[in-house]
C-alpha cells in the first residue's frame, strides 16, 4: 500500500509541471507492477518527466520504496531546467545545475 501511495504522489508532481496548452504528448510509457513501476513521457514543448521504483525490505519492517528520476521544465525566463534526484530511506536528494550544493561538513 505504502508502494501505491507514493507512486500516486510522484506521478502527480510530475503531471503538475504546468503544460503549454498547445503542447502535445509526444511520448507515454509507463509500467506498474506490485512491486516496482517506471514511466517516462514527454511533451512537444520540451517538457518531460521518468522515474523508475522498487520496492526494498519486502515485508519487513525496513520496507522502502527506492526511486531514482528526473524531470524538465521550460521556465518562464525560457531556460530548460533539469532536475535529477534519488528518492528512498535517506530522503529526497535532488540535483540540478540551478540548485545550490550543501557545503560538506
Amino acid at each position: 500500500m505504502k508502494f501505491l501511495i507514493v507512486f500516486v504522489a510522484l506521478f502527480a508532481v510530475a503531471l503538475a509541471v504546468p503544460v503549454d496548452p498547445e503542447a502535445k504528448i509526444v511520448r507515454s510509457e509507463s509500467d506498474v507492477g506490485p512491486e516496482s513501476f517506471k514511466y517516462d513521457w514527454e511533451t512537444s514543448d520540451g517538457q518531460g518527466a521518468q522515474a523508475q521504483g522498487v520496492l526494498k525490505n519486502i515485508g519487513s519492517e525496513n520496507e522502502a520504496i527506492s526511486v531514482q528520476g528526473s524531470y524538465r521544465f521550460v521556465a518562464d525566463d525560457g531556460v530548460t531546467y533539469e532536475v535529477t534526484y534519488i528518492a528512498d530511506e535517506n530522503g529526497f536528494q535532488p540535483q540540478g545545475a540551478h540548485l545550490p550544493v550543501a557545503p560538506e561538513a
